[in-house]
């Protein structure tokens, strides 16, 4: 490490024992592209971006290793210029998060459902605890299994554990062919079509709906590409636009996300239509289900949880709080997690859940 980086730490380090020592809370801000996902934010703001620069890639042992102020556009570029990528699709919104911002929010995009979530790529990280200690989770690769679910736990925490300074994740090699079908049907067809496809074991690597049209994304060997393809039919959609459509979903830029209101529906994949007014967008081959300007929030979470769902206000008022209700044992671990790594409150309160 530079000495530049020693000192950027070292000030990382500092500012949070002091605020430690004070019982004041730190805001922990990259590149602020999430500032909107959550329930509140408060407390000093930290500033993590100078903290920054990839520290280790084994292309061959399809691993990167990155500090938490890294840009993803960075990360991206290293892995595209050997032919690789994260398969979890984090979504950027159309700017430029930190690997840091990333893991914390565990977002993932459309090919979640068929490569894994965020969290399944993480192999270990770094955390910068309250009283200034650097705790260290997990390895570089599989097999290192020493803490390896407390890094994994760190993912969608938003922070509320402590600052992750540097982070390993698992990284693919590009598929040899890839390519898109387009079919009309209606929502619940393309559901049942997307589940029976998945079933099958075709190479699906994408499945959404959205105005009438189902798109399927088709990843791997060309011989299973091609039968695929002959198996599913419909409209072969040409690459450079196919490509533009997927980072369109994957960084929420469809003109659906232009809704003044918008709510986010985590589902079992087969769910059939929900009793909700308007059409979705539906994403993960049925598991995701995007609702825009529906009724308010604890009608729409009465039906997601009759489906055995959870129901996220992604965008608008939530009086009721953002996330889903959690029963109560699962809340009661969330707050013993929160008493056990920051005990002071330092890092992101109220950011994952009022009053934590």
């Amino acid at each position: 490490m530079s000495a530049s980086l020693d000192a950027v730490l070292a000030e990382l380090r500092g500012r949070v024992t002091a605020a430690h020592g004070a019982r004041r809370a730190l805001r922990l801000k990259g590149a602020g592209t999430k500032d909107f996902y959550g329930e509140s934010l408060a407390g000093e703001v930290l500033e993590v971006t100078a903290y920054r620069g990839i520290t280790d890639y084994e292309p061959s042992e399809l691993v990167i290793t990155a500090r938490c102020g890294t840009a993803l556009s960075e990360i991206e570029a290293a892995l595209d210029a050997r032919d690789q990528f994260l398969a979890f699709e984090p979504p950027a919104f159309g700017a430029d998060p930190t690997i840091g911002g990333v893991i914390a929010a565990g977002l993932s995009g459309p090919r979640r459902a068929y490569a894994g979530a965020a969290r399944d790529f993480v192999l270990g990280a770094k955390l910068l605890s309250g009283d200034g200690e650097i705790l260290n989770f997990g390895g570089q690769v599989m097999k290192n299994v020493a803490g390896f679910d407390v890094s994994r736990l760190l993912c969608g925490s938003l922070g509320i554990l402590g600052l992750i300074t540097e982070i390993s994740l698992k990284v693919l090699p590009r598929p040899r062919a890839e390519e898109t079908l387009r079919l009309e049907l209606p929502a619940a067809a393309a559901v049942e079509s997307f589940n029976r496809w998945s079933a099958a074991g075709l190479p699906v690597s994408g499945a959404a709906w959205w105005q009438g049209g189902a798109w399927v994304r088709l990843s791997g060997s060309p011989p299973a590409v091609r039968a695929a393809r002959e198996r599913i039919g419909g409209e072969s959609v040409e690459a450079a636009r196919a490509r533009a459509w997927w980072e369109s979903l994957r960084h929420c830029q469809l003109p659906f996300f232009g809704s003044r209101v918008i709510w986010r529906l985590s589902l079992p994949a087969t769910t059939a239509p929900l009793d909700l007014p308007g059409d979705p967008l539906i994403d993960w081959g049925g598991a995701l289900r995007w609702y825009a300007d529906p009724p308010g929030d604890a009608a729409i979470r009465e039906v997601a949880s009759a489906a055995k769902g959870t129901a996220l206000c992604w965008r608008g008022a939530a009086p009721q709080g953002r996330f889903h209700p959690l029963p109560p044992a699962l809340e009661r671990l969330h707050r013993r997690l929160k008493e056990r790594f920051d005990p002071h409150g330092t890092f992101n309160p109220g950011r994952l859940l009022k009053g934590l």
